[in-house]
């Protein structure tokens, strides 16, 4: 099952200096970066209490080649893209994707990851197995956080354009939203592929995901606008690329962790 589909990442202008292949050096500079640890394999809280996964491993490799220090903050998701914007943050993560009316306020990498919308349900779950069928049934429900791209897709590509619609149950964080699903509370949540199948491996065939994707998101790193960590991060996006780094954290969090490796 292709699980994800890293694409190259796109050079910038400003990064063109760097073809020659000798990345920047930031000389130790420190990078203060934001996450909510809610998405599982991108970024979660293991067993032992530590914060782990693709993004982390991918951010300690960008500040190895770049020469940088990076620390940690958590922050909610409906607080993080303005805290970055405001310049609290040097830095955001958690599988944001790369959208016209988020760029208007914060600056995005180039993508580092293309993944799929899923539908994450119970895993005894027989009333529904698309959209459609989820759709017809006014006693289903589904949960999301506000203003994400899972909201919006269950507004207008599963429901019906209303986003007031009160079959949508609107919660603080994603985590919420599948602990809602977990107890029957709502039957459905979209999220993206890569989100669904980390909880799906976790879950102990308490969760699976059902139907035809709804569609595509390319994930990006967010930074306040004008950053000039911009163009250098997008350098060892396309070096990590280049070398294989990618794919094998692709493998690491991708492949290995669904099985339980």
């Amino acid at each position: 099952m292709k699980l994800l589909m890293p694409i190259a990442a796109a050079m910038l202008t400003a990064t063109a200096a760097y073809a020659d292949g000798h990345l920047p050096d930031l000389n130790g500079q420190e990078i203060v970066v934001v996450t909510e640890n809610a998405y599982p394999p991108l970024q979660f809280i293991d067993g032992d209490g530590a914060a782990v996964g693709w993004e982390y491993d991918a951010m300690a490799e960008v500040a190895k080649r770049l020469n940088a220090m990076v620390t940690y903050e958590n922050i909610s998701w409906d607080a993080m893209i303005p805290a970055v914007s405001e310049g609290q943050y040097d830095m955001g993560m958690t599988g944001i994707t790369i959208r016209d009316d988020r760029a208007e306020i914060v600056d995005f990498s180039d993508s580092y990851m293309t993944s799929e919308m899923v539908m994450l349900v119970r895993g005894d779950e027989d009333r529904f197995d698309d959209a459609a069928s989820f759709a017809a049934d006014p006693d289903l429900f589904m949960a999301a956080q506000p203003g994400t791209t899972p909201f919006y897709v269950g507004v207008y590509d599963v429901l019906d354009g209303d986003e007031a619609n009160p079959r949508i149950q609107l919660m603080e964080t994603f985590g919420a939203t599948v602990q809602a699903l977990r107890t029957g509370d709502v039957d459905l949540v979209l999220t993206d592929g890569t989100a669904g199948n980390g909880y799906v491996a976790a879950s102990d065939g308490g969760l699976k995901i059902v139907g035809e994707k709804l569609g595509t998101e390319d994930f990006g790193f967010i930074f306040p606008q004008g950053s000039d960590l911009v163009a250098p991060i997008n350098a060892a996006i396309a070096d990590m690329q280049a070398d294989g780094t990618i794919d094998a954290l692709n493998t690491k969090w991708f492949l290995e962790y669904k099985l339980g490796e």
